[in-house]
């Protein structure tokens, strides 16, 4: 017995180096390089909402061309907020778009919640029609159905800001994307 616990031991003593080295004798590697910070979305919460877009001097042109809102390679076509200087994409070209103008402003209240980067809300269901979360429910501006395709409205975490430009809507910004759409509150 005396003999065994013997070898046992050297044989503890043998391996100190191995587990010291990375353990189990594999060679240590070093560590993987950490991803570059994403310039939108990717858990990235603004730090205010946009501020309100000057008037336009001239009119708006009748028919205006769709807008592009990826303006740099890995933004998305949609408005956005860039993450690395907090600028909302989109805001300032859509002050005068005529579908986010309500006919009664509010008309199912104002929202009660709180706003911005210190309050973050997780959906908890529905569709852009009328989705909620903590009891308070809202529906996406008709303008701004095609922007929230791939939200999930069942997990993901979203702010809230205000709208300086469209009476009546609230900005519902995605924080896994770092996309936005305008919503109108619905009540709770």
């Amino acid at each position: 017995m005396k003999k065994f616990m013997g070898i046992l031991a050297a044989l503890s003593f043998a391996t100190l180096p191995a587990l010291a080295q990375g353990g189990r004798g594999e060679p240590q590697r070093a560590a993987a390089p950490r991803p570059a910070p994403r310039e939108v979305g990717g858990g990235h919460i603004p730090a205010h909402g946009p501020p309100p877009t000057p008037a336009r001097t001239t009119p708006a042109p009748a028919k205006a061309a769709p807008a592009n809102y990826a303006h740099a390679a890995g933004h998305p076509n949609a408005p956005h907020v860039d993450a690395k200087t907090d600028t909302w994409v989109g805001i300032d070209t859509r002050r005068d778009e005529p579908g986010l103008k309500l006919a009664t402003p509010w008309a199912h209240g104002h929202f009660p919640g709180e706003f911005g980067a210190s309050h973050i809300y997780r959906l908890s269901g529905g569709t852009y029609r009328r989705f909620g979360f903590d009891g308070f429910f809202f529906s996406v501006a008709a303008a701004d159905w095609g922007y929230c395709n791939d939200w999930l409205w069942d997990s993901d975490d979203v702010v809230v800001y205000e709208d300086p430009d469209h009476p009546g809507y609230y900005l519902a910004y995605n924080v896994r994307l770092g996309t936005y759409v305008h919503v109108e509150f619905m009540g709770n």
